[in-house]
């Protein structure tokens, strides 16, 4: 049997490769989107990719198996179960693909190699776990267990992204006894059998997820902390799973949506074309173009950039910033990035569903852009000791954007509390108008990102750029949850 992991850092999720090098088959497990990737990696290793299985409808990434079946034909194993609350791959029910729905217990192989199909729901309704026997080395049990976002390194599948990111109400406690309830199935399996996660650390599909890759069942029972607190009953297990969960992204609505319903075939990258100086300033004049800046630099953005633009910088959190703060998957963007990491960025985007990437200019080219005298925007950036003294002022307000499990502990007093992730849904909602804004997080990279779309949507923004940890400890801090402000 050859087994590989595929990691995408930014969304910190894994996709696996689980191949018969006998039979030359091979079985993908939750891909991404851009499937060419996982094809050449296969090609590479001598395996077709003959199968794809998901664990679950994924919530932060587009699925690449309805990609694979439309254009390679393969066969795809998807879960039949949470039909009730109306979570099955609707897209696949009435298609023409090879598609074989599984329910807890059903078998499949691929080559010399079974997988069985475990119902393992919390996280969400149908999700499926899966156990892989490698028969071709004479093996009757189990070397290793998918366990999508059921079990992670330290900490399981959070409960309560059908309520907090689906927008079902009412649902997130079910799922966590629900959850409670699935703990007996990991526990039962042996403990040397290897845990192959759907995600690892940054992920905000768990709160405490490890940064180790791989695991298994054994250790997970001594050191998972979610594990742990089941032992405490299913009270303690629920309260305890529910708290403190970081506030998702915007677009994992979306992600629900068309991971269930059918997500739009990609077939070839989309190829955005280098723009000149004057063709960035056309695109920046249309009303309906969103200049997306990811140069590293913020404090070089804060002091000269295109009006309107969105900061997201070309880093982890590129991904994280796009899809909490460009709301609408249509707009078309037009990127500022040097052209070695036009294809990272444009991977970027379709594995989040933006697949209108209008063009890019480089740095040197918005350079000429200002020299040509294109229109230009600044935002004021001051320290954490700048924000001491001016956060009692008359009309400032000072908006914390980390996520509230950060804010709890410890915040500026009188601080608004908006996580970036949500920050559309909190205009109206959390901050105020008429107010100079004081935008600051933990280290100055989230409010960057902030501040940028604050500004956009016609705030009077002062950007935070330092330590929170060094604030806090020369001054004053407040404790417990955020409370709305009144707009």
């Amino acid at each position: 049997m050859l087994f590989r992991q595929y990691t995408d850092p930014k969304l910190a999720q894994y996709a696996y490769l689980v191949g018969c090098q006998k039979s030359g088959e091979a079985l993908l497990i939750d891909p991404l989107r851009d499937i060419d990737q996982y094809v050449a990696a296969a090609e590479r290793e001598g395996l077709t990719i003959t199968a794809v299985a998901e664990t679950h409808i994924h919530a932060d990434f587009l699925s690449g198996a309805r990609e694979f079946a439309d254009r390679y034909g393969v066969k795809l194993y998807l879960s039949a179960e949470g039909e009730d609350e109306g979570w099955p791959s609707a897209w696949a029910k009435d298609s023409d693909y090879d598609v074989t729905f599984l329910r807890d217990g059903d078998t499949f192989t691929i080559g010399n190699i079974d997988v069985t199909a475990v119902h393992t729901p919390g996280h969400t309704p149908e999700h499926m776990s899966y156990v892989v026997v490698d028969r071709g080395s004479g093996a009757t049990t189990p070397i290793g267990i998918a366990t999508g976002d059921f079990v992670f390194v330290g900490d399981l599948g959070r409960p309560d992204l059908l309520e907090q990111a689906a927008g079902m109400h009412g649902v997130q406690e079910d799922s966590a006894r629900t959850l409670y309830n699935s703990l007996p199935k990991f526990r039962e399996i042996q403990d040397y059998v290897q845990v192959w996660p759907a995600h690892g650390a940054g992920s905000t599909c768990g709160k405490a997820l490890g940064a180790v890759p791989t695991t298994t069942v054994g250790y997970e029972k001594l050191y998972n902390a979610s594990l742990a607190a089941a032992d405490n009953g299913e009270e303690a297990f629920v309260d305890a799973i529910l708290s403190g969960q970081p506030e998702p992204q915007m677009y994992f609505a979306r992600m629900k949506r068309d991971n269930r319903d059918g997500v739009p075939l990609l077939g070839a990258l989309p190829q955005p074309q280098a723009l000149t100086a004057r063709e960035l300033a056309r695109k920046a004049s249309e009303g309906e173009t969103l200049i997306v800046d990811t140069r590293l630099d913020r404090s070089g953005f804060m002091a000269k950039h295109i009006p309107g633009a969105l900061y997201a910088p070309m880093n982890k959190s590129f991904n994280a910033v796009i899809g909490s703060l460009v709301v609408d998957e249509t707009t078309p963007l037009v990127l500022i990035t040097e052209g070695e990491h036009v294809e990272e960025a444009v991977r970027d985007l379709v594995r989040i569903g933006y697949d209108n990437v209008a063009g890019y200019a480089t740095p040197d080219t918005l350079e000429r852009y200002f020299e040509d005298g294109g229109e230009a925007a600044s935002i004021p950036e001051v320290t954490f000791d700048d924000l001491a003294r001016q956060r009692d002022e008359d009309g400032v307000t000072v908006v914390d954007v980390r996520f509230a499990n950060e804010y709890e502990p410890g915040h500026v007093p009188g601080a608004v509390n908006a996580s970036y992730t949500r920050l559309p849904d909190y205009v109206d909602e959390r901050i105020p108008q008429g107010q100079r804004l004081l935008v600051h997080c933990q280290s100055g990279a989230r409010s960057a990102a902030a501040s940028a779309y604050l500004a956009k949507e016609g705030y009077d923004v002062t950007y935070v750029n330092g330590d929170f940890g060094t604030y806090a400890e020369a001054h004053e801090v407040e404790t417990g949850a955020p409370e709305p402000a009144a707009a």
